[in-house]
């Protein structure tokens, strides 16, 4: 059947649908009346298409059961269209230009390209200048590379008027009452115990407390010398001296319960602890040790006459070496934890670094460096655990600073201003952080991150200096003497057990000393 054919046929039947149903439908004249304009045969043909095509649906909508015969009939015809040859979404393609659109199209595609070529050379430009700024202000020199600082700017930035009130400064300022946020873990703000210390002499240049491997704390109160159990709570009375005498240094060894004791007399005395017997005497000084400090089976001491005396407690002869190198009392000792250097602080405002004698034994007769960059005594003195070529060291009152030195070229690494006199430092096995203990005016405990220094939090509840600070065995609780007359325990180290193994509790049992058998 020929297409024309068909057409005159549907065209019948709709003639015949409109006499036998009356006028036609208001959409039919709408739609015949739109398609009048048109000679086209084409256009007729869709206009049949069309009445076609509204005339299926009509008829499947009301005759039942018809659905299939109308989607056949739907299948049939064309598409939908709107009039005047457009579809849904251009409905009249006669009124546009797609050459005039696409030319438009191109245009503006390339001027966004020349804009970002444009653009791209002047942020190139404007870098170029940066960097070329940066190179011209930014040197390095000697003491840039000694502080720490690779690139150090001419200019410092202007610094605010005296009238300026930093509006967020109570946002960081603020602290809670139990506990200070430092990075990612909180550090306890308030002791955890408090104990009372009744005579404790108030004097800077005296080390009256030490905690030892066995968690046993000994201190010195007026003319006695007692131990602290940290595991049961236990006290013990291990001597009294006679009026007027006193102890004046406290130093455990490494291992035992071997006890040293700095006398006001100039003598240094061993004490076995476990049997509270008193070893052996060992003299040299002309003035009060004020300081002790361990090397295996040596013994240092400082004194009041500016000496420095290498004790070997396995021999009769017990005095090895003396050294001379501070002008008044030697009221700080250490030796790093590779005991490959002795540093000692002194009243003279001077910090000497001994290195290791070449026998082995005790150290040279000369210093290896000598800092006098302090304005005041030199009584806290700690050595990195895990740099061991750096030591720090803290002045008292007339210079309040925190000074961290390179022992290896003798040079300052870092300097820090804490506001109040420097009693005691200390570094943390757990953390990269150190805290030290001041005076007046605040009495605190200060928890620094190192190496920046910048303050996590400080430590309050002392109302008198803070004169000391001994570490537990596992490294996560300080002990703090006041001159107060209290003993503060501050758990401010505590290993984060998400992070690293269950540290094992320590040992209360008596361990034997290597030296006991050999101390006469």
């Amino acid at each position: 059947m020929s297409q024309f054919n068909f057409v005159s046929d549907l065209q019948n039947a709709l003639l015949m649908d409109g006499d036998t149903r009356g006028p036609a439908p208001r959409w039919k004249k709408k739609l015949e009346a739109s398609m009048n304009g048109s000679a086209n045969t084409t256009r007729s043909v869709l206009s049949v298409s069309y009445n076609t095509s509204f005339s299926g649906v009509q008829a499947s909508t009301k005759t039942p059961g018809k659905n299939s015969e109308a989607k056949a009939k739907r299948s049939m015809t064309t598409p939908f269209k709107t009039p005047g040859g457009g579809d849904r979404f251009i409905p009249n393609r006669a009124a546009t230009n797609f050459e005039l659109a696409h030319y438009l199209v191109k245009m503006d595609e390339k001027s966004d390209e020349e804009n970002n070529n444009d653009n791209n050379v002047q942020a190139s430009a404007a870098k170029s200048d940066h960097q070329k700024l940066i190179t011209e202000a930014a040197q390095v020199s000697g003491d840039n590379a000694k502080s720490g600082r690779i690139l150090c700017y001419q200019k410092k930035a202007p610094a605010a008027p005296e009238s300026h009130t930093n509006p967020l400064k109570v946002v960081y300022s603020l602290k809670t009452p139990i506990s200070t946020k430092s990075g990612s873990r909180y550090i306890p703000t308030t002791s955890e115990r408090i104990l009372d210390a009744p005579d404790f002499i108030n004097d800077y240049y005296l080390n009256l407390m030490d905690w030892s491997g066995d968690n046993i704390v000994a201190v010195a109160l007026g003319n006695c010398v007692y131990l602290w159990n940290a595991a049961t709570g236990n006290i013990e009375q291990l001597n009294e001296y006679e009026e007027g005498d006193y102890a004046c240094a406290l130093s455990w060894v490494q291992e035992g319960q071997i006890l040293a004791i700095g006398h006001s007399t100039g003598a240094v005395e061993l004490w076995d602890c476990s049997k509270v017997k008193r070893l052996r005497v060992m003299d040299g000084h002309g003035g009060r040790v004020g300081s002790l400090a361990w090397n295996s089976y040596l013994v240092s001491s400082g004194s009041r006459d500016g000496t420095i005396i290498h004790h070997d407690v396995r021999s009769r002869e017990h005095k090895l070496s003396s050294l001379n190198g501070h002008a008044r009392e030697v009221c700080g000792l250490k030796w790093s934890t590779d005991f490959k250097y002795l540093a000692s602080g002194g009243n003279d405002n001077l910090v000497n670094v001994w290195p290791l004698g070449s026998s082995g034994v005790g150290t040279a007769q000369e210093p290896l460096h000598k800092f006098t960059e302090h304005q005041a005594a030199v009584r806290a003195l700690a050595w990195c655990p895990w740099q061991t070529n750096t030591l720090a060291s803290g002045g008292g009152t007339a210079d309040r600073c925190i000074k961290f030195w390179n022992v290896h070229n003798g040079s300052l690494i870092k300097s820090v201003d804490s506001k109040s006199q420097v009693c005691s430092l200390l570094f943390s096995p757990h953390y990269k952080e150190l805290i030290s203990a001041h005076g007046f005016a605040n009495n605190q405990l200060t928890i620094w991150k190192y190496p920046t220094m910048v303050k996590q939090a400080d430590l309050t509840g002392h109302t008198s200096r803070v004169l000391q600070m001994a570490m537990s065995p596992d490294g996560s609780t300080v002990i703090s003497a006041g001159a107060d007359e209290t003993l503060r325990l501050w758990n401010c180290f505590a290993p984060d057990p998400m992070a690293a193994k269950k540290v094992a509790s320590v040992n209360s049992n008596v361990k034997k000393s290597v030296f006991h058998q050999s101390l006469r």
